[in-house]
Parts: structure tokens; C-alpha cells; sequence
């Protein structure tokens, strides 16, 4: 998001808090994760990497890390957006241990925090009425000893994490820590255009590249070295577009859209609050509005993929959406002419042949028309 991994920004947050020394467990593509951080020294960190042979869940992933906690640690999820006063509020706490929570009449991922007074009493995994509405957001201080109880869970295989804290809580005083910072959680692909939205916001402008005669630029827009920004051109800020791209000419971008590195965006197409990542080809008179774009993704002209209150898919699960566009896996490509509706979600190595109207979820590697 705004060109960078959400854990980039919580390597960073924790720096800026003087923690320095970072355990990241990894597996699913754990070597892109592992070439961007390398061992950490260029974020002003030492990051050590354990590895999460089977994703079987958080509880799984902490504990794959064990052997190298013997005090009391901070835990992260490395899908939300935090910033570096709600990191202090944890790293500030002493001796004590807490959970951080934020007040939501969201679906908790984590669980709602039973008070009382400032203490968690008790964690439950749904709302109910009169009960509180602070939501866990999986950002805590433990002991160690919390791996005793987590492996216990795990021998009963039971991999969620927020259960095993759930029992230790008769061993130690969770402290609920309301959250003054930020936080935004990416739960859903959909919600990585609120977490980029957010995360341009905090960005600050800076220009290389080329911005050739009759470009106009509003705003706070970051342009990267060696991209050309071709006449006719008009940017809305907040936009950050990173190195090596060809935007243009005659092509408008409005606010809170990220383009990666070495992406091309053809004559006179609009890309409005979306985010499309690196080594992308946007072919002309194209059109994407609320829309994730996967890297390496190649569309030829008038690709359209316009955004509306839907109905979204996932697995078995519908979830509706507000002003939603399309979400597009890595190495999918796109013929002439190919009509995307509100709420699909395109899976990666997809090939759409020209003319195509999509109007439901294509898996991997789905070939249509």
C-alpha cells in the first residue's frame, strides 16, 4: 500500500520505538518477504526469519518462533496498518503486559475484550448485546510463558492464538490499551484500498523522473526515478507512482491510487482509487475505479472495471460491499475490449480473451472466451 509492504510500515513503527531486534515468521512466499527486508540493516533493524512450514494459523506462526522468546516479547500481525504512537503505547508499558484494542462495531477478527476496570477479564469471539465494543487487534504484550499454554492448545489442535491468551489470562494481568494511534486492519483484499487511502495520506510528496509540458499535478503525488510523465497528463493527489514508469499521455490518475514499479498506462485510460502493483501494463482508453491490480497483470485496450455497491464472493462466503471494483491476481491477462463487473474477483495466471464480459469470480488460471 502507497508502494510499500504493510510490514514495512511496522518495521519501520517499531524502529521509531527503538525495537530493534525483529523476529518475522514466514511461508507462503517467503522469499519475496525475505529479499525485501534482507536481514534488516536497511530499515535500521535485525530481522531474524523462522519458518511457518503450514499455515494452520497465528497461533501456529508465533509458536514456530519459541525458541528464540525467553522474556516478554511484542506480537504483530503483519496484516495491519499500525503506527509508531500505537506501538509506543505498548512498548512504554514496563513490566505490565497488555492487549491493544480499539473501539468498532466491526466483525472482530480477534475478539472482544471483557473489561474490568483496565484489565481483560475475558475474551469473546462474537458481539452480543450490551457487551463491549472493544475489539482485539491482535497487537500484544506477553510473557513467555504463554508458550506453555499455546503448545497445549496446539497439541489439541487448536492453532488460534486469541484462545490460548484466553486461558492464560488467570496467569497474568492483560492490560487493555486503547488505542491512540492508528490502526486498520486488512482483513478482505477489498480492504487494502482503505489501508492504501490511509497510508498515502501519511506520505510525503517527493519528484524524480520525467514530467513532461502540459502536465497538470494537484495535490500530494510522489513520482519515482526514471518515470515519465507524458503531456497531458493530469494527477490528483494523494498518488504515489513509483520508479521506471510510462504514464501517458493524456491519462488521469485521482486520489489514493498506488502504481508500483515499472508499470505502463497508455493514452487517455483513468485509474481512480486503486492500487496497481508492480510490472503492470495498462493498455489504452482503459478504465479502473476501487480496483487491486496483481503484479505482472497485462491488459491491452479498453480494459473497464467500474466500481459499485456489490455483492462480493469469497469462497462460500458473500459479503457486500460498498463502491467496490474488481480484484486482479498476479499474471492475469487481458485481451481487447474485456468489461469487468463491480465485485469480481479474478484469480492470478488468468487469460481473458478480447471482448469477454466478466460477471463472476474466474479461479486461477481460468482461460475465458
Amino acid at each position: 500500500v502507497a508502494n510499500r509492504s504493510i510490514m514495512e510500515y511496522i518495521v519501520r513503527s517499531l524502529v521509531a520505538n527503538h525495537v530493534e531486534d525483529i523476529i518475522v515468521v514466514v511461508g507462503y512466499r517467503k522469499e519475496r518477504i525475505m529479499s525485501y527486508f534482507g536481514d534488516g540493516d536497511d530499515f535500521g533493524a535485525s530481522i531474524t526469519y523462522f519458518n511457518q512450514e503450514k499455515q494452520l494459523g497465528n497461533g501456529h506462526a508465533l509458536f514456530a518462533a519459541r525458541n528464540a522468546i525467553e522474556n516478554d516479547f511484542i506480537v504483530l500481525p503483519g496484516d495491519s496498518l499500525v503506527d509508531s504512537r500505537s506501538i509506543s503505547d505498548l512498548v512504554s508499558m514496563g513490566p505490565e503486559h497488555g492487549a491493544l484494542v480499539i473501539e468498532s462495531n466491526m466483525p472482530p477478527k480477534y475478539g472482544i475484550a471483557m473489561l474490568r476496570k483496565n484489565s481483560i477479564s475475558d475474551i469473546s469471539e462474537k458481539f452480543s448485546e450490551g457487551q463491549s465494543n472493544m475489539v482485539l487487534t491482535g497487537a500484544y504484550k506477553l510473557p513467555a510463558g504463554v508458550f506453555d499454554t499455546l503448545g497445549a492448545f496446539m497439541d489439541a489442535g487448536d492453532y488460534n492464538l486469541t484462545h490460548a491468551i484466553k486461558s492464560h489470562l488467570g496467569k497474568m494481568n492483560l492490560q487493555a490499551i486503547f488505542c491512540q494511534g492508528l490502526w486498520i486492519d486488512a482483513v478482505y483484499p477489498w480492504d487494502l484500498l482503505e489501508v492504501n487511502h490511509t497510508a498515502l495520506t501519511m506520505s510525503q510528496p517527493q519528484t524524480a523522473g520525467k514530467i513532461e509540458s502540459n502536465v497538470t499535478i494537484h495535490g500530494k503525488v510522489s513520482i519515482g526515478e526514471g518515470t515519465v510523465i507524458r503531456s497531458g497528463t493530469t494527477l490528483y493527489g494523494p498518488i504515489v507512482i513509483d520508479a521506471g514508469c510510462d504514464i501517458g499521455p493524456n491519462v488521469s490518475i485521482f486520489p489514493s491510487t498506488s502504481i508500483g514499479s515499472n508499470v505502463t498506462v497508455d493514452s487517455f485510460s483513468v485509474i481512480r482509487n486503486s492500487i496497481v502493483m508492480s510490472d503492470c501494463s495498462i493498455g489504452p482508453h482503459s478504465y479502473l475505479s476501487q480496483s487491486v491490480i496483481g503484479y505482472g497483470v497485462r491488459a491491452r485496450s479498453h480494459l473497464m472495471a467500474s466500481a459499485a455497491d456489490s455483492y462480493v464472493q469469497l469462497e462460500d462466503a458473500f459479503f457486500k460491499v460498498p463502491n467496490i471494483g474488481t480484484l486482479v491476481g498476479e499474471d492475469t491477462s487481458f485481451g481487447s475490449g474485456v468489461s469487468i463487473e463491480p465485485g469480481t474477483i479474478i484469480g492470478q495466471k488468468c487469460k481473458i480473451s478480447s471482448g469477454s464480459r466478466i460477471s463472476r469470480n474466474a479461479p486461477a488460471g481460468a482461460i475465458h472466451g
